[in-house]
């Protein structure tokens, strides 16, 4: 097959068997790779019910046809899993250069079940696989597992592992690749952990064929060139992803202090601007194929928060930030490369550290159940030791380690008020009550509380369309219109192919549709027009939801924090708002779904539109 290595590797850790099996053209066709393809083997293969953590659950690493290719940011994977963190759908992507080196060494993706009784990690050499013995890589961090293993089989192989927070079962754990670069969300890490699996260390040469390769060449060079032309690489090559917490702020929606308001006073303090010009930005770096180096390398040179790494990214500088009140860049620089090394979230780490700080603000928590720590907003040295008890699971860290939706049905006492999650995944960055439609992306979205599903944030509090949607403008934010949340849907729909064709979400900014169907047809052989690429987002996008449903979803998980829904912004441009409307809006985003209004469940009839007739009795 065009664009593929047309092999899957299944890897049964109880028994430390390895075996490989044929990518079918018809399953290709049907949800082409990545997250699409991953998906479908989630749902046949892992039953209703099963324990994340147990040896039924799959972790499914997956590239997709472009991955390798050189089409613009065409580097990236994802993995497919149960969550640990949600009991539904759990998803994570990443970017840098390991997915082309797991497609390079000769497979599509990696299929991993069961538990491994003693640590192990996964060596894939030129299409020769095996395990070896992890046991010393145990209780090692990121950056100490990658230089042990290099060590041992070459500089040139790539790896993605898991830290400590991996191994002792922190919820919201991740895998880290190229030291820096995180499939973050869901607890994939967990899930590995959960397996007995460190790492994944991979190294081949092996080509493929695209299917009309002068054609592709082509289209790929000048979707670069427009990409590496565009106002977006200006933006986040020169500020990175921090260059949006200005923007955000001062419309009133950049959470802060645990989402009690949405203005951050010391926002020139840590912002992207500040970053740029701070000393502590040493070098840019990019993904993969990409035109955009938003990557930030940064370095603290002396004092208490002294590091060299990374970051920090937009993510990390509201919830390490202004979530938990925190005006030191070196401080939230050192947070986040904390985070990469012990693996752990930066959103999920942040909330949960401000949701800890809110509740010992309100008298929930006292000192002596907080090892001694004064848990008070604003403090950088808190947040830095919470990290450490958090991937140690030391003491109060090991409530942390549950996530806000634990932290608050094990603390009562009203919590749940203010434990900023959807369906256990904590949210990011950007407060729906200064730009409405977001509220009603982060409730719908499979896997929880999460941006990157639709990127709603793109077109609201950014003002930057997505081209790869043919209409996805709001006109006013602060107004919840029944009819724009066609425009979720269209996100969330077109945003679906990105991962699962290998690239990254930014590039919907800058190329059309008609630009990726053009790179997908070429690349793959068969006919892919734009229609096609559009059921295959909504197909996608079914059956995860068809999957969330058979592990108990319904309409009442579709929903958010009573704290956006009756708790007016106290300042800002978006002061005095809160999410009113909620349920007449998701009304309107079911009924363009083609799903059952009262249960939140796709309709035979959707399905069967889709291709997927053959689950409807299994949800």
């Amino acid at each position: 097959m065009f664009g593929y290595m047309g092999k899957i590797l299944r890897v049964d850790l109880s028994k430390s068997n390895i075996s490989e099996e044929s990518l079918t053209e018809d399953a290709c066709k049907m949800f082409l790779g990545g997250s699409g393809l991953a998906t479908k083997y989630l749902f046949d293969e892992v039953p209703k019910g099963a324990d994340p953590l147990g040896p039924e659950n799959a972790l499914i690493f997956m590239t997709g046809p472009l991955t390798g290719t050189e089409s613009p940011s065409a580097g990236r994977y994802s993995v497919v899993f149960k969550s640990p963190l949600t009991g539904f759908w759990g998803q994570a992507n990443s970017g840098g250069n390991w997915g082309v080196h797991l497609k390079g060494s000769g497979v599509d993706g990696i299929i991993f079940k069961g538990i491994s009784p003693q640590p192990v990690y996964l060596v894939i050499d030129e299409g020769k696989a095996e395990l070896k013995d992890a046991r010393n890589l145990w209780g090692k961090g990121v950056s100490e597992t990658n230089r042990l293993i290099k060590e041992e089989l070459g500089e040139e192989f790539n790896v993605a592992c898991i830290g400590i927070g991996g191994e002792n079962q922190v919820r919201y754990a991740c895998v880290i690749n190229d030291l820096h670069r995180a499939a973050g969300r869901c607890g994939v890490g967990t899930v590995m952990g959960s397996k007995r699996l460190k790492a994944i260390a991979v190294r081949g040469t092996e080509g493929f064929e695209v299917g009309n390769k002068d054609v592709f060449d082509k289209v790929s060079k000048t979707n670069y060139d427009l990409a590496n032309e565009s106002m977006l690489k200006i933006t986040l090559e020169t500020f990175g992803t921090a260059m949006v917490a200005n923007l955000v702020n001062v419309r009133g929606g950049f959470p802060t202090r645990n989402w009690q308001t949405g203005v951050f006073p010391d926002i020139d303090k840590i912002s992207g601007i500040t970053l740029a010009e701070s000393g502590l930005l040493v070098d840019r770096k990019h993904c993969y194929a990409c035109p955009i180096s938003c990557g930030r390398v940064t370095v603290v040179k002396t004092g208490p928060y002294a590091c060299k790494g990374e970051g920090p990214e937009y993510e990390t500088i509201g919830a390490c930030g202004a979530m938990c009140g925190v005006g030191s860049l070196e401080a939230i620089t050192l947070a986040h490369n904390l985070c990469d090394d012990y693996g752990l979230d930066v959103i999920s780490t942040g909330s949960s550290i401000a949701f800890a700080l809110e509740c010992y603000e309100k008298g929930v928590l006292t000192k002596s159940e907080t090892d001694g720590l004064e848990l008070k907003f604003g403090d950088p040295d808190v947040v830095i030791q919470l990290i450490h008890k958090i991937a140690k699971k030391e003491g109060i860290g090991n409530l942390l380690a549950e996530g806000t939706k634990r932290m608050a049905e094990k603390l009562g006492k009203g919590t749940e008020r203010f434990a900023m999650h959807v369906k256990g995944l904590e949210m990011p960055a950007y407060d729906p009550r200064a730009a409405k439609m977001c509220g009603l992306a982060f409730a719908t979205a499979n896997r929880g509380g999460d941006h990157m599903t639709a990127y709603i944030e793109g077109p609201t509090f950014m003002d930057i369309p997505f081209l790869c949607v043919e209409y996805s403008k709001i006109e006013d934010l602060l107004v919840e219109n029944p009819a724009e949340t066609k425009v979720v849907k269209d996100l969330e729909d077109s945003l679906a192919v990105f991962d699962t064709m290998g690239t990254c979400k930014f590039m919907g900014m800058a190329l059309a549709t008609e630009d990726w169907v053009d790179m997908i047809a070429n690349c793959v052989g068969w006919k892919f027009d734009v229609s096609d690429y559009r059921k295959l987002g909504e197909r996608i996008y079914n059956l995860a939801r068809a999957f969330n449903v058979r592990e108990g979803l319904t309409r009442a998980d579709d929903t958010l924090p009573k704290r956006l829904l009756e708790d007016p912004l106290p300042e800002g441009a978006a002061q005095g708002q809160v999410v009113a409307k909620f349920d007449e809006m998701l009304d309107a985003y079911y009924e363009f779904r083609g799903w059952d209004k009262k249960t939140g469940k796709p309709t035979p009839e959707k399905l069967k539109e889709l291709g997927l007739g053959d689950i409807v009795n299994k949800i």
